[in-house]
């Protein structure tokens, strides 16, 4: 597999779905890859790359973007609340919002600098204990008190237990995103982006199937 062919993965599922080409944006997940992996996949064109870890895209990623111009780079791992301030020069959009003292650290940071990246919720549809996420029936308060804060949410994100279907939990997702205006959905991994796209999905989050096994870290 590759970039080539979840890319054609990818317009097979939004034209099942009767969505046009391109409306759902892949973000390939290059946390931990080798850096000559993710040079192909720069040399090969794409733009929208996804990292868990706030110091290792600082490492990499402004040298690559000096290269490779038009890179957008989201955030999709967990955010300490000590690392905002680096990931709000870091990234172009970030999604793992998933507590009040994140979103307040947030805030005040942006105030100061007068710009944020893109915002989503991460909601924690299975509420497992040791999962980040907004539980679902507190999806809705916290993310109107985002708001008041003036962050720019835009949409939300899941991550279904492993070994469940993912289906219910898209749906539920995207149901909390709709009644809140929320116009992005960030679900669908390697093994499920395509039922998430039949589902609404905005930006899926592709790793292994287009970089390879990532070697585990050390």
């Amino acid at each position: 597999m590759g970039l080539s062919d979840i890319t054609a993965r990818l317009r097979a599922a939004e034209a099942a779905a009767g969505r046009p080409a391109g409306s759902v944006a892949l973000i390939a997940v290059s946390k931990l890859q080798p850096p000559d992996r993710v040079e192909a996949v720069l040399a090969a064109g794409h733009r929208t790359f996804g990292e868990n870890y706030v110091q290792e895209a600082a490492g990499k990623w402004p040298a690559w973007r000096s290269r490779f111009p038009g890179v957008a780079l989201h955030m999709i791992g967990p955010l300490q609340t000590n690392k905002a301030k680096a990931a709000l020069d870091l990234f172009d959009a970030i999604h793992t919002l998933d507590r009040p003292s994140l979103a307040q650290r947030l805030a005040t940071l942006a105030q100061a600098r007068g710009a944020c990246p893109a915002l989503f919720v991460q909601v924690n549809t299975g509420a497992e204990p040791q999962k980040a996420g907004v539980l679902p029936d507190e999806a809705d308060a916290f993310i109107a008190a985002a708001t008041r804060l003036d962050l720019p949410v835009t949409g939300a994100m899941c991550i279904p237990p492993d070994g469940e279907d993912p289906a219910p939990h898209f749906r539920l997702l995207a149901a909390i995103a709709a009644r809140n205006g929320l116009p992005h959905l960030s679900m669908g991994m390697s093994a499920d982006f395509e039922t998430a796209v039949a589902l609404g999905a905005t930006h899926v989050r592709v790793g292994s199937a287009i970089f390879g096994d990532r070697p585990a870290r050390a």
